[in-house]
């Protein structure tokens, strides 16, 4: 079983990366998340960011408020000058953006009101020049899939393996979607590979589970990531948000896709996710320790049958048990049982009771998504207290012979 060392020096492209700070030399990855969107406040006089709750705005020269909206209504560009309304964008979130886009590497970033907000603009901005089919890879997040198999925003949907990407593009194919690792099993996409077979077609990578501490997809090829800025970003299970990392020109069609559909993030919500942002780093690499002790154990314990873990690592974790999952959820008293991820504390849910409920069953298990499978996303608790919830949950369990579990890595 081969497990990565997440410390201060070792994270991928974490902090090992330097990333371009405006105006300034080069800044490692774990300074950026502290100080990224924040470049401006010693000027003003202030140390923490404020937030701005204004709706409107006030403007006492029309003519250059209509020229500024007629700009925005051409490129999407960010006006010039002050706010003009809230839908158009807001200096709270517009911090938040910044310093998501210097984390992932990318020129710009537009936040959502939540991650399916964020994956339903991206889908308008393609479907608005003719090209309405995607090509996905499963497992995705249930309600990610659903939106595609539904057709919901009038795309049609190629489901295949990461081999199978270049063949299944089209003229029409204006997407293709991955998640690396994938929810709920953990699966990994060679995302440099994958971007080779996409072609000129953009490369959407759901970089939630790793978050830009474990990998940076843009990196790899990838043109957009988005997150479900909920979980790992925010941090603390108390957001609900989204946000596509992508470069300037994508940004404008986003913005102008969000202003017209009005799927705009809170500035409380923006302001969260930037605090939330500061302790990224130390939060994963915290997490991702626990994680890998747990899958330690779980890896040997009989009652265990298989074990999912993504070989970047990560807190997140997925098993199948040999006897009722249904039992370990109803047995848990320190980890909560619920959906979501990312937060402080650990969390524990049954995909297919659940988050993939809404995936076809033979869709779902064709993915991996078995009906014994459980999700866990670790968190900062003391591990010993953890493993003895988890191990009292598991209970006496049936015990086959020979009873060793392995982990899986994708």
């Amino acid at each position: 079983m081969e497990m990565r060392a997440l410390d201060g020096g070792d994270t991928v492209t974490g902090d090992t990366a330097r990333v371009a700070a405006a105006g300034d030399r080069a800044r490692r990855f774990a300074t950026e998340a502290v100080h990224a969107g924040r470049d401006d406040l010693a000027r003003q006089g202030l140390h923490a960011p404020p937030i701005d709750l204004s709706t409107t705005y006030p403007s006492y020269d029309s003519r250059a408020e209509a020229a500024r909206i007629d700009a925005f209504a051409t490129t999407g560009a960010e006006p010039d000058g002050p706010p003009v309304y809230a839908r158009l964008g807001n200096p709270t979130v517009a911090r938040f953006e910044t310093a998501l886009a210097r984390l992932e590497g990318t020129e710009s970033a537009v936040a959502f009101a939540s991650g399916m907000a964020a994956l339903s603009a991206v889908l308008l901005v393609r479907a608005s020049l003719g090209l309405r089919h995607v090509v996905a890879v499963r497992p995705l997040y249930g309600c990610s899939d659903h939106l595609l198999t539904a057709g919901l925003l009038g795309s049609e949907v190629t489901w295949t393996d990461p081999a199978g990407i270049a063949d299944a593009l089209r003229p029409d194919t204006g997407l293709v979607l991955v998640e690396s690792p994938a929810n709920p099993t953990l699966a990994e996409v060679d995302l440099r590979a994958a971007a080779q077979a996409c072609g000129s077609v953009p490369l959407l990578v759901d970089n939630t589970f790793a978050t830009p501490v474990l990998q940076r997809p843009v990196e790899q090829g990838a043109r957009l990531v988005l997150h479900s800025a909920t979980k790992y970003l925010g941090g603390h299970g108390d957001v609900l948000a989204g946000v596509v990392a992508c470069d300037e020109e994508f940004a404008g069609r986003l913005r102008q896709v969000r202003f017209a559909t009005g799927g705009v993030l809170h500035p409380l919500a923006g302001y969260l996710l930037l605090r939330g942002l500061s302790t990224l780093p130390v939060r994963v690499r915290a997490a991702s320790g626990n994680a890998a002790e747990l899958v330690r154990r779980l890896a040997a314990d009989p009652r265990v049958a298989r074990v999912h873990y993504p070989s970047i690592g990560g807190a997140m974790i997925a098993f199948e048990v040999h006897g009722d999952p249904h039992q370990v959820i109803a047995g848990v008293r320190l980890i909560t049982p619920a959906v979501s991820l990312g937060s402080v504390d650990t969390l524990i849910q049954h995909p297919a009771s659940i988050s993939h409920r809404i995936v076809d069953a033979d869709d779902r298990r064709g993915a991996g998504v078995s009906d014994r499978l459980l999700r866990m996303s670790v968190g900062l608790e003391d591990v010993e207290d953890l493993w003895a919830d988890l191990d009292g949950a598991l209970g006496e369990g049936p015990v086959p012979a020979p009873a060793v579990a392995g982990v899986r890595h994708a």
